[in-house]
C-alpha cells in the first residue's frame, strides 16, 4: 500500500484512541500539568471533554487545549432554520416498504458543507443520547468564515466525490472517496472543497463513541488494525474578523456571532481528537471453504448499545476482496434482520446489484424487511463458474442499527426515490421440483 497524497502533504499521529500530545509552536504545552497559574505562551487551558468526568478510565475521553483565547468569547445565540438538516423522524408514517434512491444533485446556488446537509433518516432521541441519523451532503462553497460544532453527536463523514479539507481545533484532515472522517462532538471546525465541490454521506451518532470492534477468535490482528487511523497534529490560526459559528443543539441549529477564529488551538494534549482511516487498508477477512460470513465480519467501527452485540450503530464496508468459497452462493444472501440497514456506495458496483444502486445513492432495509441480491444477480451468481474472483473497484457502506430507521419527509418525496425499488425481485422463478 502507498502513502495517500494527504499523508504526504499533512502530518498525522498514528493510532486509534492513543493519548496525543502536540504542539505547533514549541513550549505551549505545559510539563507535568495540565492548568498551570499561567500557561506557557500566555495560552489559555480549557479542558474539552467527550464524557462525563467519572466514567471508567478505560472509557474516558477528553483533551486539555492550549488556546489563543477561550471559547466563552462569543455572543449569545440565535436559532436559525434547520432547512433539511434535521432530528425529527415522525414527520411521516415509517414505512416497511425497501426503500432506494438516486444520487442527490449538487447545489446550483453557492452553497457550503453545513447549508448542505440533507437529512435521509434516522431513529432514537438525541436527548436520551440514542440511535443514528444519516444525511447526504452536496457542496460547491468553502467554509471561509463560518464555524460549526454539533453538540448532538459524533460526525462519520464519507465523501463520495471531490476532496473535503476539514480544520478543525484540533488540526487539519483531508479525505477523498475511500476515506472517512470522525469529528468527535463538540468539535469546532470549517470545511474547504479542494476540488471546488464535493458530495458523500454523514452518519450522526448520538449514542456512544464509534470504537473498534472486539476480535474474538479472530485473535490480535485483522480488520480496521488500530495504527491505520490517524488524528492530526496541532495547527492554529490567529485571525480576527467577523465570522459565524453555527451549532447544532436539542436537534436545531443555532448560531451568533465571534470576532475571532476558534481555531486558535496552538497545543493539546489527549484522547478526544478527530481522526481519519482509508478504508482501503481493511483487512477483509471471508471464508475459504463455504457460505458467505455474515456481514458483521466487515464492520470497521461500532456505537455499542447498553446490549452486549447489539450496536447501537455499526459501520461496516463492503470493499475489495476475493472470493473462493466452494460450492456457494457468493453474493449476500436474502436476509430479514434484526437490525435495520442503511447501505450507500462510495464508487464501483455492489456485488448483490446489478443495476440502479449507483454511487452517491442508497438504500434502506428496515427491520424485518426481506432483501437481498436481485434477480439477475440471483441468476448470474447461481450459474457461474465457480473459481477464485476478485472484486476490485468496488465500495459500498452500511450504516446499521439495532433501532428503526425512519426516512424523513424529504426522503419520502423526493425525486430521487426509485418507486420502482420493489420490482427487481419481482421476476424470481419458482425453482421448486418434487
Amino acid at each position: 500500500m502507498t502513502r495517500t497524497k494527504s499523508e504526504k502533504q499533512l502530518k498525522y499521529q498514528s493510532g486509534f484512541g492513543n493519548e496525543f500530545a502536540t504542539e505547533a509552536d514549541e513550549g505551549a504545552l505545559p510539563v507535568g500539568q495540565n492548568s498551570p497559574q499561567r500557561a506557557p505562551l500566555g495560552l489559555y487551558a480549557e479542558q474539552f471533554s467527550g464524557t462525563s468526568f467519572t466514567t471508567p478510565r478505560l472509557l474516558n475521553k477528553r483533551t486539555w487545549t492550549y488556546r489563543i483565547q477561550p471559547s466563552v468569547l462569543h455572543r449569545p445565540f440565535r436559532q436559525i432554520e434547520n432547512k433539511l438538516f434535521v432530528s425529527k423522524f415522525d414527520e411521516v408514517v415509517t414505512t416497511p416498504n425497501q426503500l432506494r434512491w438516486n444520487p442527490l444533485p449538487m447545489p446550483e446556488a453557492e452553497t457550503d458543507f453545513i447549508g448542505g446537509i440533507v437529512t435521509m433518516a434516522g431513529c432514537g432521541d438525541i436527548f436520551a443520547q440514542t440511535g443514528i441519523a444519516v444525511h447526504i451532503f452536496a457542496c460547491n462553497k468553502a467554509m471561509t468564515e463560518r464555524f460549526f460544532y454539533n453538540a448532538d453527536a459524533e460526525m462519520l463523514v464519507a465523501a463520495e466525490s471531490g476532496r473535503l479539507k476539514i480544520l478543525t481545533e484540533l488540526g487539519v484532515i483531508e479525505t477523498e472517496a475511500g476515506e472517512i472522517a470522525v469529528l468527535p462532538r463538540g468539535l469546532k471546525f470549517r470545511v474547504e472543497l479542494p476540488d471546488g465541490r464535493a458530495r458523500g454521506y454523514i452518519c450522526e451518532n448520538y449514542g456512544g463513541h464509534f470504537r473498534l470492534p472486539d476480535l474474538g477468535p479472530i485473535g490480535a490482528n485483522g480488520l480496521a488494525n488500530p495504527r491505520d487511523f490517524e488524528t492530526p497534529v496541532a495547527w492554529f490560526e490567529d485571525k480576527d474578523g467577523d465570522f459565524e459559528l453555527t451549532a447544532k443543539f436539542g436537534g436545531n441549529l443555532w448560531t451568533t456571532e465571534i470576532k475571532s477564529s476558534p481555531l486558535n488551538v496552538v497545543a493539546w494534549h489527549g484522547n478526544y481528537a478527530p481522526y481519519k482511516y482509508d478504508l482501503r487498508r481493511f483487512n477483509t477477512i471471508g471464508s475459504v471453504s463455504f457460505d458467505h460470513p455474515d456481514p458483521s465480519i466487515y464492520t470497521v467501527l461500532t456505537s455499542p448499545s447498553p446490549e452486549v452485540g447489539v450496536a447501537n450503530c455499526d459501520f461496516v464496508i463492503f470493499p475489495d476482496r476475493w472470493l473462493v468459497a466452494e460450492n456457494t452462493f457468493r453474493p449476500p444472501w436474502f436476509h430479514r434482520n434484526f437490525m435495520s440497514e442503511f447501505m450507500g456506495l462510495v464508487f464501483g458496483q455492489y456485488d448483490a446489484k446489478e443495476e440502479g444502486f449507483i454511487a452517491g445513492g442508497a438504500s434502506l432495509h428496515n427491520q424485518m424487511s426481506a432483501h437481498g441480491p436481485d434477480a439477475e444477480a440471483f441468476e448470474k451468481a447461481s450459474n457461474a463458474e465457480l473459481k477464485p474472483q476478485k472484486l476490485s473497484g468496488t465500495l459500498a457502506f452500511m450504516f446499521e442499527s439495532r433501532y428503526i430507521i425512519r426516512p424523513t419527509k424529504f426522503a419520502m418525496e423526493t425525486a430521487e426515490l426509485q418507486h420502482g425499488y420493489f420490482e427487481v425481485w419481482q421476476t424470481l422463478p419458482k425453482n421448486f421440483k418434487v
